[in-house]
């Protein structure tokens, strides 16, 4: 495996997404060509219903592309059946959904702790690599707090420490901070950043925020079933992962 192979995180060939609505086919997106670096936060902004979420999902092994495929490390994924691939999706994907889908019945830590318990991790490892992140998320003092307890902001964050306990290789975001009042977006899109910087964590992120786009590296605009480099990550940023 070369150098520039060994830089890629994921990378779609040919992908395409269509669904039929009663006599009609609808065509999201087709032949999407995508390269994402190792390291790289790219953003995907677009329309209402033009397909942002839909290709986060199909990146992130949770729904099937019509045609094309999804490459991680030179392997097309979707080749695997639902429980490998479900395994390859817990241990390599860390995923944050908009309305966060947090567990209402267990608190803070049990939500942060539960891919760690799904994947088999020793409880006593997932609680450390929970109370870690959580202290990072600076949310130390919420542990024991059940999601009805806790405002908008902490929810995300806590979701966003869910998503990072099994040291993802890719991070998926549907928009973070939509329903996040101004200040406490900002504060997530700023953690975002940090979590890129300090732990070279790849992330791709769809978004309306015009200030969370601007804060990454390349942004995407997806229309009229194509993906446009809006904005290109700048060739200084480049760097070869060996």
């Amino acid at each position: 495996m070369n150098d520039v192979t060994q830089s890629i995180e994921v990378h779609t060939l040919g992908l395409s997404k269509a669904f039929e609505n009663g006599s009609h086919t609808i065509e999201l997106f087709k032949d999407l060509d995508l390269v994402i670096r190792k390291g790289e936060r790219v953003a995907v902004v677009g329309s209402s219903g033009a397909g942002k979420s839909t290709l986060l999902n199909i990146l992130g092994t949770l729904e099937k592309p019509s045609a094309g495929k999804v490459f991680y490390g030179g392997s097309d994924v979707f080749l695997q059946g639902e429980r490998e691939l479900a395994h390859f999706r817990n241990r390599n994907i860390g995923f944050v959904f908009q309305l966060h889908c947090l567990l209402p019945e267990f608190t803070a830590i049990e939500n942060v702790m539960m891919p760690g318990l799904i994947a088999g991790l020793p409880k006593a490892e997932s609680r450390l690599r929970a109370c870690d992140l959580l202290d990072r998320l600076g949310l130390s003092d919420r542990l024991k707090h059940r999601v009805g307890e806790l405002s908008g902001g902490e929810q995300q964050r806590i979701a966003v420490a869910r998503a990072l306990l099994l040291k993802p290789r890719l991070f998926l975001a549907d928009e973070p901070s939509g329903n996040l009042d101004s200040r406490t977006g900002r504060s997530l899109h700023d953690l975002l950043v940090s979590l890129n910087e300090s732990d070279g964590l790849t992330m791709v992120i769809v978004t309306h925020n015009q200030e969370l786009a601007s804060m990454m590296h390349r942004v995407l605009r997806l229309k009229d079933a194509r993906l446009i480099e809006e904005r290109e990550r700048p060739a200084e940023c480049l760097t070869v992962t060996v």
